[in-house]
């Protein structure tokens, strides 16, 4: 999780430590989207011996800055305040994710 949160940090351009836990709410809150999505245990991505996937990775810090830049839900965060920059933003985000799904038949 702490590297989550440097890595989410760095992203976000980001030098105090005033905000981390409500950064590492919104990286709890993205990681579980990733696990959901991809059809992943809950908690194994952060459990897991192994190291998270860059496109998964990328992914959740993408979505843990979009949470905390949008804090309304609706746009795209500080530099894109529209709501189809919001929907760009997810799609982005999901097309990550669906890089290393987990299918099951």
């Amino acid at each position: 999780m702490n590297e989550l949160l440097e890595k989410v940090k760095l992203n976000l351009i980001l030098e105090h430590d005033q905000d981390d836990d409500l950064l590492r709410h919104f990286i709890s809150a993205a990681v579980a989207y990733a696990e959901r999505y991809q059809h992943k245990k809950v908690g194994s991505l952060l459990k897991s011996k192994s190291k998270i996937p860059a496109t998964t990775e990328q992914a959740i810090i993408m979505m843990a800055s979009h949470f905390y830049e949008s804090r309304d839900g609706g746009t795209g965060g500080f530099f894109a305040d529209s709501v189809g920059a919001a929907q760009q933003v997810r799609t982005a985000i999901d097309s990550l994710l669906m890089l290393d799904v987990t299918w099951r038949f």
